[in-house]
Order: structure tokens, then sequence, then C-alpha cells
């Protein structure tokens, strides 16, 4: 009844900037300022991903350089301590990586994201190798959906199951990703049942409601 949701494979980047294990310091700098990006997948045999190496894996470099005192180290996570000192991807590397399927819905992708506070996720095939990488930017851009497109949807995937005519007339409008449902219906209690579908559809906003009961027998 309803339309198949976008994956991650949708929205990905398939041109992926990568290192190996073995990529030196400056080597990872310098990919992330030629890409404009804030991390890199690490990745070993055919190209299956290792880790992840990221801007907060760096820092540590820069910010223990001055070598400060015991007391300072003490107040510092072993392990940015141990990054100071790291030469290569592997020492670098947040490991296991945080990755998701290019089948995944972009709403699980955006989950991963929250739940591991991470911009940006590699994407991997059933085979665990890198397939692409997406971003907190790719999938907003479910969000440039046209309006008409959406309300399209809404009529045919929703209204007309829920308020089929002649027992009811609804009208759907759609601007700026808001949903408006205007007319009216027989049986108000499948109201929270439209709002909770018509959020449930890619680039939706938010959805209101102005209807009526008609009167006639439910």
């Amino acid at each position: 009844m309803y339309g198949t949701p976008r994956t991650v494979s949708d929205v990905m980047t398939q041109t992926v900037a990568a290192v190996g294990r073995r990529a030196p310091f400056k080597e990872i700098v310098q990919l992330m300022q030629d890409w404009q990006i804030s991390a890199l997948p690490v990745i070993e045999g055919e190209g299956r991903v290792a880790g992840v190496v990221s801007e907060a894996d760096l820092l540590p470099k820069e910010e223990l350089r001055d070598d400060p005192d015991a007391g300072y180290l003490q107040l510092r996570q072993p392990v940015d301590v141990a990054k100071a000192g790291a030469l290569t991807a592997e020492e670098l590397m947040t490991s296991p990586a945080v990755t998701v399927r290019a089948n995944a819905t972009l709403a699980e992708a955006a989950r991963t994201m929250a739940r591991q506070g991470i911009k940006r996720l590699p994407v991997v095939d059933d085979a665990g190798l890198l397939a692409g990488i997406v971003s907190r930017a790719d999938l907003l851009k479910i969000f440039l959906r046209g309006d008409e497109e959406i309300a399209e949807e809404v009529r045919r995937e929703i209204a007309s199951h829920l308020f089929p005519p002649p027992s009811s007339a609804v009208r759907v409008e759609v601007e700026d990703g808001v949903v408006t449902l205007t007319g009216r219906i027989r049986d108000t209690a499948l109201v929270p049942t439209a709002a909770r579908l018509v959020r449930a559809i890619e680039g939706v906003v938010d959805v209101e409601f102005d209807l009526t009961h008609d009167g006639g027998p439910q």
C-alpha cells in the first residue's frame, strides 16, 4: 500500500577517499584537506573497512604537542594520550568502524549517526566491502523533494485508503514540506493514524489537519 522508503544507496557518495592501515599522519591530514571532509575510512585487503580516522583522532597530537605537565595528562583519556604519539592510520583509527549497509533506510542511517554522535558513515555491501560514504547532508537531501510529489503520494497512498470517496471528501495540499488535509470525513478516529503515516513519508516536515465530521453514520 505504501511507497518503498529510499535507501542509503539512493543518496550516498560512491567516490570515496580512503586510506590503508599504514598511511602516515601527514597523508591523512592532506587527504582531509583536499577532499574537504572530516573523516576517512581505513581499509584493508580488497576494501574491507577496518576503522575510521576522524579529525578528533588527529587533534591530540597538536593539543599535547607542548608536553604538558603530568597533572594535565592525568585529566586526559589514555586513548587521547596514545593518539598524540600515533604515526599511522592503524594507530589513529577508531575500530571497529561504525558502518551502514547500502540497503538501509535513511531513517536507520540517521538513527545510527545520532546514537553514535558521528557525521559520516562508511557504506558497506553484503560482503563488508566499502561501497560509498553517507553524510548528514546526504540524509537531509530528502527534504528537497517537491511539494507536489509529496502531495501526490499522500493522496495515492494514504488519503485514498483511509478517507475514500464518496463517504469522505479530503483535499491534500503541501507547502514547504508541510502537509495539510482539509475536508469532511466519516471517521475522525482515523486522524491519528493518518498523521503517523503522513509523517512517515519521506520529505514531509509536518502535517496539519482541518477536517470535520460529516455527521453521517460511521
